[in-house]
């Protein structure tokens, strides 16, 4: 049997292995499963995408609206804090 490191931050760590737990699972169970899986589909089993904030449309956005308020045409709002 081989030993594989990863790391994470605590945090992610304390989180997935409260999860794993909760379906019955180690933690080394659940990542050879994830291995096993990719193997047997050759790809990761699951969607991966980019942040949506950096998609082109999001940045047209943002940029349009850095433009509008270059030129003075933006419009200042209160912000209201919810209790």
């Amino acid at each position: 049997m081989a030993t594989l490191s990863i790391r994470m931050n605590d945090e992610t760590k304390m989180a997935f292995e409260g999860f794993c737990e909760s379906v019955g699972l180690t933690v080394s169970a659940a990542v050879n499963m994830f291995a096993k899986i990719t193997l047997r589909q050759n790809r990761i089993p699951f969607e991966v995408e980019g942040d949506p904030f950096w998609s082109e449309e999001n940045q047209a956005r943002l940029k349009d609206s850095i433009r509008q308020i270059e030129e003075g045409k933006a419009v200042p709002h209160e912000l209201i804090e919810a209790d």
